[in-house]
């Protein structure tokens, strides 16, 4: 287990895992902005990344419960993830817990949503202060992609009691 903080989640998360995957990122967050991240010399939107994972077939999925930022939404058109068969947002309202799980072999879970202030590259100044670890302990990533997958599978919307006012989950952000 190892223990991250502030610039050490931007480093390990984005940078060497979430890019470096090979299989699936699944990322649950409450909230979800345009992060910037740092690829080829230069700051882009996290979309570009995950555009790219897309296009080698790794399966990404984001969880989460706020309407995507507008910058969000507008990166995520121009980089057309809605045609990427592997790109997925499901939104569910009770969604407040925060992991990155990255090839069903490491897990992240901490205090940063998916916003650039949370787990962006934003200056030292400029960013929250956030905490996670980040493990590989068998039993509770297991446990947390069951809960990940029964809330991304819709099991959990008979007992949750917010039907009501339950939105349509979020496939394409436009």
């Amino acid at each position: 287990m190892k223990y991250l903080q502030n610039k050490q989640i931007y480093d390990e998360i984005i940078l060497n895992r979430i890019r470096n995957a090979s299989q699936r990122v699944r990322i649950a967050t409450a909230n979800v902005k345009d992060v910037q991240v740092e690829l080829g010399g230069k700051y882009v939107s996290i979309l570009k990344m995950m555009k790219d994972l897309c296009r080698k077939g790794i399966k990404v999925e984001i969880l989460h419960s706020g309407i995507p930022s507008e910058p969000f939404r507008r990166d995520f058109r121009k980089f057309a993830l809605q045609k990427e068969r592997t790109f997925a947002m499901r939104r569910c309202l009770r969604v407040h817990f925060k992991c990155v799980l990255v090839d069903d072999g490491e897990l992240f879970l901490g205090s940063p949503n998916l916003t650039g202030a949370g787990m962006g590259a934003k200056s030292e100044h400029r960013r929250n202060f956030e905490i996670g670890v980040l493990t590989g302990d068998k039993v509770i990533r297991e446990k947390v992609s069951a809960l990940f997958s029964d809330i991304w599978e819709g099991r959990m919307c008979a007992q949750c009691g917010r039907k009501n006012v339950c939105y349509v989950p979020l496939e394409s952000p436009t």
